[in-house]
């Protein structure tokens, strides 16, 4: 019996081109591209690597936006935040990254 292949992918091109620009940023920017990276590669391990969020605090953008099961959220250094959904098949499992913030903008997101 083989087991699923585990994929990650972003939510959109234009937050992929964000997380690829940021490889030529200054230096905080690339240190946030290796941490996306790191947890790009812990999540290809093990897809649940992060934290699952409540349903009762998900923001209704995730929903509308992306019509979510599941919400995780992946701590990165210096008080980033990574929001990914998980979604499945017969045949994979797909992590979806949704957005980064730091953490000010992750406490506006979700309303704390």
């Amino acid at each position: 019996m083989n087991e699923k292949q585990i994929y990650v992918i972003f939510g959109s091109k234009k937050l992929e081109s964000s997380f690829e620009s940021l490889k030529k940023g200054k230096f905080q920017d690339k240190q946030l591209y290796d941490s996306i990276e790191k947890a790009i590669k812990n999540l290809k391990n093990n897809p649940s690597y992060g934290i699952k969020i409540p349903k009762k605090l998900w923001p209704k953008i995730y929903m509308k936006k992306y019509n979510t099961t599941n919400l995780w959220k992946y701590d990165l250094p210096n008080g980033w935040r990574l929001v990914y959904t998980i979604k499945t098949d017969e045949i994979m499992i797909l992590s979806v990254i949704l957005e980064w913030f730091d953490h000010k903008e992750y406490e506006k997101r979700f309303k704390y």
